[in-house]
């Protein structure tokens, strides 16, 4: 990777970071969109596998950012997309916490937080909907997909119940 590439890459996450309403799973598939369609830069299941790693792994489950990144272009990308992930957050976070303290009933932070939080839900489906399509090959797969939602709706049952079953249809050849 040349480093016109590696600055698209950084300027491209910048500005998904910058639209991240809601957490970077609601930008995930454009950055799927992005390294696995547009550029072929890693392969669907690659990029499913970072996102899997990250969430398993203690830490922030954000660091799928910085997984693909390193995928992608080694120590250089993991850098250029762990920055573009950090910069806008941080700004933002920072710039409306002060503006927040001050006049906490503004309307228009109340308006922000009514209308960004349906779009916040949409996006992290869209996110949902993008990784079940990159681990899911044939109806097993869809089908413990459906059977783990439908258990986490309807039941209490601890999520680490689910992981296990998980573990073990995928252990048994049934996803």
């Amino acid at each position: 990777m040349d480093r016109s590439d590696l600055m698209a890459l950084f300027l491209h996450f910048l500005m998904l970071s910058a639209m991240a309403v809601g957490g970077t799973q609601t930008v995930m598939p454009d950055m799927h969109r992005y390294v696995v369609d547009v550029h072929q830069w890693i392969t669907s299941r690659q990029f499913a596998d970072a996102y899997a790693l990250a969430q398993a792994a203690p830490g922030p489950n954000v660091m799928y950012v910085t997984l693909i990144g390193w995928q992608v272009a080694g120590w250089s990308g993991a850098i250029a997309t762990t920055l573009a992930l950090i910069i806008p957050s941080t700004v933002f976070t920072l710039l409306f916490a002060r503006l927040s303290a001050r006049n906490p009933d503004a309307p228009l932070g109340l308006a922000l937080r009514r209308g960004l939080a349906p779009i916040a839900i949409g996006l992290t489906l869209s996110s949902a909907w993008v990784l079940v399509r990159s681990v899911n090959h044939d109806w097993h797969g869809y089908l413990l997909t459906a059977l783990t939602v439908a258990i986490a709706l309807r039941t209490r049952l601890n999520p680490l119940w689910l992981i296990a079953g998980g573990t073990l249809a995928g252990v048994a050849g049934l996803a």
